[in-house]
């Protein structure tokens, strides 16, 4: 079965999605959804990210269906896979919508800002029958991927501690309360991807106790500590929006093992990607080396891989944990748990918002 997929919303991630189907296998993209006539018309020129290149003023619709509306998009038989790359105060009205039309779909990350939401999103796909996929891409990145099967394989022993960071400089329309409102500020925007990925590493924690900063509600900037059963675990991490100018993007980790440390530490200084340390393990048997985790070499690689799990989860009914709309909604949650911890100056339970 080869999937047939359906894109709606063309800024950056919307084309990095279509340019990542390129080195999928058993999908292809059949038709995109944008009010822009000039994008439907393959001039993609005014699309620019924070990494990758420009869109390109030709890009090859060959064979691609162009709609200007999503419902005639939803109402194109020949869609199985709905991508839903729109901002994400739109994620929940198009989910639902793209659910009831009887398609599979993968929303761009966060799944949605409120935790309703995201509840009324589960139970929509589990009333439709249908796969919800949500697109946190950070497990697909070759040196997080390869952390993950190193600490889960067994190979160094259990994980005894995590630190993760990611940092940027607030961009020049943060000041918009609006929009940042609208992003869920930066605990929901950037952190919830360090939240999610240790849902993939560790589980959910039973609680969390975090310092930082709150802006109309929303983490501006946070230290979290994530409590688990397991005495023996220390999780911990710092994400916010308020480095300076020139840290436009900053991410790291390491990983405390019986018998090995994993680190990795990037970023972008003024206009410079600077890697402070490739991604390294030291291990009591080998030593300090530098492991090469292999993947596509392409700006939107790890997003290939990401959509090639989507794909394979459609062929086979089985969604992975990194796609999973639970451990998204998971995720979630422990941002609303940092929010709270933060405000109240306490410890707080993730099931249950509440001081613990």
């Amino acid at each position: 079965m080869s999937v047939r997929s359906g894109i709606i919303g063309l800024g950056f991630m919307g084309m990095t999605h279509f340019e990542a189907y390129r080195q999928v296998t058993g999908g292809s993209v059949t038709a995109i959804a944008t009010r822009s006539e000039k994008k439907r018309n393959g001039d993609w020129s005014d699309i620019q990210g924070n990494f990758g290149p420009r869109g390109s003023a030709n890009t090859d619709l060959t064979g691609v269906k162009t709609y200007c509306e999503t419902d005639e998009l939803l109402a194109d038989p020949e869609i199985d896979l709905v991508h839903i790359c729109l901002p994400t105060d739109q994620h929940e009205e198009m989910t639902l919508a793209a659910l009831a039309a009887g398609k599979h779909v993968l929303v761009e990350k966060p799944i949605a800002i409120e935790l309703d939401a995201a509840e009324r999103m589960l139970a929509a796909a589990k009333k439709a029958g249908k796969l919800l996929m949500v697109a946190h891409v950070l497990p697909f990145f070759p040196e997080f991927r390869w952390a993950h099967e190193q600490i889960q394989s067994g190979k160094y022993g259990p994980l005894r501690g995590a630190t993760l960071r990611r940092v940027i400089a607030p961009p020049s329309w943060s000041a918009d309360i609006s929009d940042f409102r609208k992003l869920g500020g930066w605990g929901i925007d950037l952190h919830i991807h360090d939240n999610h990925y240790l849902n993939v590493l560790c589980g959910v924690p039973q609680s969390v106790f975090s310092r930082g900063l709150l802006k109309e509600g929303f983490v501006n900037h946070v230290s979290t500590q994530y409590v688990y059963g397991d005495p023996d675990l220390s999780v911990n991490s710092v994400s916010g929006g308020i480095a300076a100018p020139d840290l436009k993007f900053a991410q790291s980790f390491e990983f405390f093992l019986d018998d090995a440390t994993i680190q990795f530490d990037a970023g972008t200084y003024g206009d410079q990607w600077v890697v402070n340390r490739p991604l390294t393990l030291i291990s009591k048997e080998t030593g300090v080396t530098t492991p090469q985790p292999g993947g596509g070499t392409e700006w939107c690689a790890a997003f290939t891989e990401e959509i090639q799990a989507a794909i394979n989860a459609v062929q086979s009914g089985e969604v992975p944990t990194t796609l999973a709309a639970t451990t998204a909604t998971q995720a979630l949650r422990i941002c609303y748990a940092e929010a709270e911890s933060i405000r109240s100056g306490r410890p707080i339970s993730v099931e249950t918002l509440q001081p613990v």
